[in-house]
C-alpha cells in the first residue's frame, strides 16, 4: 500500500506495561508456581490495535493515558519504533502506567490480572485533546475503541468520530462500561462470548446462541455484530442472517492478544473496503495466527500471512439460522 492511499486508524483505550510468564501448571493448583520465559512487553487493547494498523501500512494514531513513571517507556517504546503516532497519549500526573500480569499455562489459555491505573484517570484537558485530535482527522479513517478506559471517554470519542463521519469499531471490554445508547452509534462491535452474554443477558452455548446474540446487538443499533468464539472462529451478523466463520487449523502456544488481533485486523479490513464476511475472515486469520507465538505483538502476523489464511477460512464460512 503506497503512502498516498493510506487511511488513518485511531486507536483509543488501554495502554499497558505487560509482565508475562509461562507456567507448567494451571494457576491455583498450588500456592507458589515456578515460572519461566519471563517477558516485559508493551500491551493493552488500544496499543495492540494501533501496532497492527501500522504493521498493515496505515497511519496509526494511539489515544490513551500512561503514568508519569518509568513504565510508560516500556508501554510506548515498541509503538514508537513501529511508526505509531503517540501524540494522542497523555500523562496522568501522580499515576502509574497500567500493568498487566499475565500467566500462560500449558493449554495456552492465558490468565490476566490488570491494574488499570492511568487508563482510568482522565481529566478534562485530556478528553478535550482527544476530541480535538479526532476532529482534525481526515477521511478515510476509522476509530477502534475499547472500554478499558472510562465510559465517558469512549462516549465522547464516539460522538466526536460520528461528527466527522468516521466509523467506529468497538471492543466492548469491559461490557459493564457499554451504555445502551452507545450501540446505535457503532459501525461494528466485537464481543467475545462472555462479553456478548453480559451485553444481551443470555448465556451463549453454541453457534445458535451466538447467532441470537449477534442479531440482538444489531437490533439494538449496531450495523455489524461479530461474536468472537472460544475456538478462534466467530459468528457475524451484518444483516440478512448470521454467518459462521470457522477457525483455521493451528496449534496454540499463547492466546494473549488474540482478541485484539481480531478486532484490529477486522477494523483495518473494513476500512480497506472488504465486505463484512471477508473482513471477519481476516480477523479470524489474524487471531488464529497470533496464538501460534508467545506474547501479543511479537506473535502478530503480517498482511501476507493473514491474507493467505483468510482466503482458506472464507471458503468454509456458512450461513446459520439466526432464529433461536
Amino acid at each position: 500500500m503506497n503512502a498516498s492511499s493510506r487511511s488513518t486508524v485511531l486507536s483509543l483505550g488501554s495502554i499497558n506495561a505487560d509482565f508475562q510468564v509461562r507456567v507448567d501448571q494451571s494457576p491455583g493448583s498450588q500456592e507458589t508456581l515456578l515460572a519461566h520465559d519471563f517477558s516485559r512487553l508493551a500491551g493493552g487493547k488500544a496499543s495492540n490495535t494501533a501496532w497492527l494498523a501500522a504493521r498493515f501500512g496505515h497511519r496509526s494514531l494511539l489515544i490513551g493515558r500512561v503514568g508519569d513513571d518509568d513504565l510508560a517507556d516500556q508501554a510506548l517504546g515498541p509503538l514508537r519504533d513501529a511508526g505509531v503516532n503517540i501524540d494522542g497519549v497523555t500523562r496522568a500526573k501522580g499515576q502509574q502506567t497500567a500493568v498487566s500480569l499475565i500467566t500462560v499455562p500449558p493449554d495456552a489459555k492465558k490468565q490476566i490480572v490488570l491494574a488499570t491505573n492511568a487508563n482510568d484517570h482522565w481529566d478534562e484537558p485530556a478528553m478535550l485533546a482527544m476530541e480535538q485530535l479526532i476532529g482534525r482527522t481526515e477521511a478515510p479513517a476509522c476509530l477502534v475503541a475499547d472500554c478499558e478506559v472510562p465510559a465517558v471517554v469512549v462516549a465522547r470519542a464516539v460522538e466526536a468520530a460520528c461528527a466527522r463521519h468516521i466509523p467506529v469499531v468497538l471492543d466492548p471490554s469491559f461490557p459493564d462500561r457499554v451504555p445502551a445508547d452507545l450501540l446505535p452509534q457503532l459501525d461494528a462491535i466485537t464481543p467475545n462470548t462472555s462479553e456478548a452474554e453480559a451485553l444481551t443477558g443470555r448465556e451463549i452455548d453454541g453457534l445458535e446462541d451466538a447467532a441470537w446474540a449477534a442479531r440482538q446487538l444489531r437490533e439494538r443499533g449496531v450495523r455489524i455484530a461479530c461474536v468472537k468464539l472460544g475456538d478462534g472462529g466467530c459468528v457475524l451478523d451484518a444483516g440478512g442472517g448470521a454467518i459462521h466463520v470457522p477457525p483455521g487449523d493451528v496449534q496454540p502456544t499463547d492466546t494473549t492478544g488474540a482478541g485484539d488481533a481480531f478486532t484490529g485486523v477486522f477494523a483495518v479490513a473494513l476500512l480497506e473496503g472488504l465486505d463484512p464476511v471477508d473482513a471477519a475472515a481476516w480477523g479470524v486469520a489474524a487471531a488464529n495466527l497470533a496464538v501460534t507465538g508467545y506474547g501479543s505483538k511479537p506473535a502478530y502476523p503480517d498482511r501476507e500471512q493473514v491474507a493467505s489464511m483468510a482466503a482458506r477460512i472464507r471458503q468454509n464460512a456458512r450461513c446459520l439460522d439466526a432464529e433461536g
